[in-house]
């Protein structure tokens, strides 16, 4: 089982990025984005449920979309109007249908957001 997050990279404020995580070897239910600032806890950022249904931490509502092609088993995080906040390592997540609920994490990928 991999998942492979790719996309992240240095961007002025106010400008956008598109993250990908490529997964393999196994159907996820619902996928997240989360990511990790220095000193701070792990938080998720984006949830889409297997229906397609989105959810949005408040900090992120209107500048991220989180989207899936199940065509090419690739989950996206279109984040736009960045801030210097937004600096984070971002992780892509992944959790399996019962009867056996495990989680799965990505590498991780760094954005930094500075001008």
């Amino acid at each position: 089982v991999q998942l492979q997050a790719s996309g992240g990279g240095l961007v002025q404020p106010g400008g956008s990025l598109r993250l990908s995580c490529v997964t393999s070897g196994i159907t996820f239910t619902t996928m997240d984005w989360y990511r990790q600032a220095p000193g701070k806890q792990r938080e998720v950022v984006a949830t889409i449920t297997p229906g397609g249904f989105t959810l949005y931490d408040d900090s992120v509502k209107g500048r991220f979309t989180i989207s899936r092609d199940k065509a090419v088993d690739t989950l996206y995080l279109q984040m736009s109007s960045l801030k210097p906040e937004d600096t984070a390592v971002y992780y892509c997540h992944g959790r399996t249908a019962p009867p056996v609920v495990r989680d799965y994490w990505g590498q991780g990928t760094l954005v930094t957001v500075s001008s």
